[in-house]
């Protein structure tokens, strides 16, 4: 076989790939029951409407065709309702609404239409680590600030994301304003990945970027129905923003996909116009296992998420714990250089499987 192609021996390793893989490994190995901390994926599915929907709408002999490869119009009219009545922002459904089969694609594709090669792309770290798989793609230029004290060198582009994977902070006070500032000095882009946004804890309310003046002159923002809903498998988000950098993806989806499933967008319309308890409630069960988390980790931070995120001690590794413990957190290291000596705790797991995890945990800090 002939030579792999250089923009695949630029990614990185799969972080969570690699994960995934290590721990399968160990708990193949026997003993007692592993628990798994690691996860990112949402232990609840959606509710039962928005199931429904799907199920109806997969009977319609229209979902069996192709779909609207933009999307169904009251699909992008009820994110734009969600923004007006949640977040406090107007949005053009037409021109300002991108429908994309999760976010995680479009987090990659964002990369590929704002940044040319050889651009900079500013990313935080620790983040997400598909970030990092997009300025690779793309074949940009790295450049990283700290994300949990943002400051933005000159670059094409930069990512933020609040509330954050892994840190778990919300975002600080004034970090939005200070983006578009920055993108209007700079001529540059902002893409904010919202993935979270809604899963804030100690009364704060969710805060899109697009809110702040003139986010929508300089950017996009990335909202994905997998956590508020628990809609992980269903690959349903949306970029959001910036009419422009909305076209850009909406062109490049013309080229490479053909539309979601109707099906799928059917019941992203149920979740987002339907009955909203669902959302609260999910919010107020990752606050609640946050809070023994909290109570158990000394130093540890969450603001939003279903993250906390802590300082390992000296001498306690990922490693030591998923070996000796049987217990598996996301190592830090992972999410980038600034990363390294802490850990990433995941509370979407059952209530007893906190309750052992924890026990697991305290025993080895002790």
């Amino acid at each position: 076989m002939h030579r792999r192609p250089k923009r695949l021996e630029r990614l990185p390793e799969q972080y969570f790939v690699a994960l995934l893989g290590r721990v399968a490994a160990e708990a193949a190995r026997g003993g007692e029951p592993l628990v798994n901390f690691g996860r990112g994926n949402p232990e609840v599915g959606p509710p039962p409407h928005v199931i429904e929907a799907a199920q109806r709408a997969a009977a319609d002999e229209r979902s069996h065709g192709y779909p609207e490869f933009r999307g169904l119009p009251e699909l992008r009219d009820a994110v734009a309702q969600r923004y007006r009545d949640f977040y406090g922002v107007e949005v053009d459904a037409e021109r300002e609404v991108a429908v994309v089969p999760g976010t995680k694609s479009a987090l990659v594709e964002l990369c590929l239409v704002t940044a040319e090669r050889g651009d900079t792309v500013l990313l935080p770290d620790p983040g997400y680590p598909d970030y990092f798989s997009a300025v690779a793609l793309a074949g940009a230029t790295l450049a990283t600030f700290p994300a949990l004290e943002p400051e933005l060198p000159p670059a094409r582009v930069a990512y933020l994301n609040y509330p954050s994977n892994p840190c778990a902070i919300a975002a600080p006070h004034g970090v939005f304003a200070a983006a578009v500032e920055w993108a209007e000095r700079h001529d540059a882009a902002v893409v904010h990945d919202f993935a979270y946004g809604d899963l804030v804890f100690d009364g704060r309310r969710p805060e899109s970027f697009l809110a702040t003046p003139g986010a929508k002159d300089v950017g996009v923002e990335l909202f994905s129905m997998s956590k508020s809903y628990g809609m992980a498998g269903w690959r349903l988000g949306f970029v959001v923003g910036n009419a422009e950098l909305v076209e850009r993806i909406n062109l490049l989806q013309d080229h490479t996909r053909a539309g979601v499933f109707r099906a799928v967008q059917v019941a992203g319309v149920a979740a987002l116009v339907g009955p909203q308890e669902s959302v609260e409630d999910r919010r107020a069960r990752y606050e609640a296992r946050r809070d023994r988390v909290l109570a158990a980790v000394p130093g540890a931070i969450s603001e939003g998420t279903f993250y906390v995120w802590f300082e390992l001690p000296a001498g306690l590794t990922c490693e030591r714990l998923l070996t000796e413990q049987r217990l598996a957190l996301a190592p830090g290291e992972g999410f980038g250089p600034r990363g390294e000596g802490w850990a990433r705790i995941s509370v979407a797991v059952a209530d007893d499987v906190v309750d052992v995890g924890l026990e697991r945990l305290a025993e080895a800090l002790s």
